[in-house]
């Protein structure tokens, strides 16, 4: 299927895909039903995949919103992008926003364009809150940030306007709740963390710990039982790869560019794990 080189990620995301798309290509069943990802972050594989029939889902609101308008309102969108700029004082300025008690009547395009402006502006493009859910990623220092790239919201919008795109904001769990067999379910976790020392999920205030990883992996055994194809990404940690024995378990090198501790960026060893085996696929 012939694809928009211009539909792929507009945000930058902890543990983002785009870097190892060849890895996720080569073992993505060629024949699937519906596409579900319910850790959808930058979107790398379902922005690479442009399926027709797509249900997606992350449980960071702010996020989803800028997806859905990216989806329904790009050109307003573009026009709010267009009056952010690159400057360390603003920055901080609209950083802020999310403190005020006006806060919470921000149009949802207002909500969009503050957060990819910040995303693209902001220290490592990283996304983070702090426990009161407030950002708090420092300014980037970047000398010229792309913040409108008007080619590729464009691209985007148009894909998900013209297919069947469902979005949703929860748990996920319940997100592919409606898969059967068929169905290809793609779960980016936050991985499970190299060391007591190295979680990385500061970004999301509820966390992932051992429990959820648990959780997931008990959704895996029921997809499997439905005959839906599962591919999952995680940490090459004991505890990942001792909780899937009996399924497929490759290791893949990855580069990770996006950490708040600048020595564990660079290479890592993930692992790319399935209930079905990838060579035939």
């Amino acid at each position: 299927m012939r694809t928009n080189k211009l539909v792929r990620p507009f945000l930058k995301w902890a543990g983002g895909k785009r870097q190892l798309i060849p890895e996720l290509m080569k073992r993505t069943p060629k024949k699937i039903g519906a596409y579900y990802e319910p850790f959808l972050g930058a979107g790398a594989l379902l922005l690479e995949l442009q399926r027709k029939r797509a249900v997606v889902n992350d449980k960071n609101g702010e996020l989803i919103n800028c997806y859905t308008v990216v989806r329904d309102s790009v050109d307003e969108l573009i026009e709010a992008l267009s009056g952010h700029h690159n400057d360390e004082d603003y920055f901080y300025q609209v950083r802020d926003w999310d403190r005020q008690d006006w806060f919470s009547g921000l149009s949802p395009i207002q909500r969009a364009a503050r957060i990819i402006f910040l995303n693209k502006t902001c220290y490592n493009g990283l996304f983070r809150v702090n426990a009161q859910g407030q950002f708090n990623v420092p300014f980037g220092r970047y000398r010229d940030p792309n913040i409108v790239d008007v080619a590729v919201l464009k691209g985007v919008s148009e894909y998900l306007r013209t297919n069947d795109i469902r979005f949703y904001c929860g748990d996920f769990a319940t997100a592919v709740e409606t898969a059967k067999a068929g169905d290809f379910v793609y779960c980016d976790p936050p991985y499970d963390p190299v060391s007591d020392t190295s979680s990385f999920t500061g970004y999301d205030v509820n966390g992932f710990d051992r429990g959820e990883q648990l959780r997931l992996k008990i959704v895996m055994d029921t997809l499997t039982r439905r005959n839906c194809k599962v591919l999952l990404s995680n940490a090459a940690t004991p505890f990942i790869l001792d909780l899937y024995k009996g399924y497929y378990v490759d290791r893949v090198e990855a580069t990770r560019a996006i950490n708040s501790v600048a020595v564990r960026r660079g290479k890592v060893m993930e692992v790319l794990i399935s209930n079905y085996d990838t060579v035939k696929e």
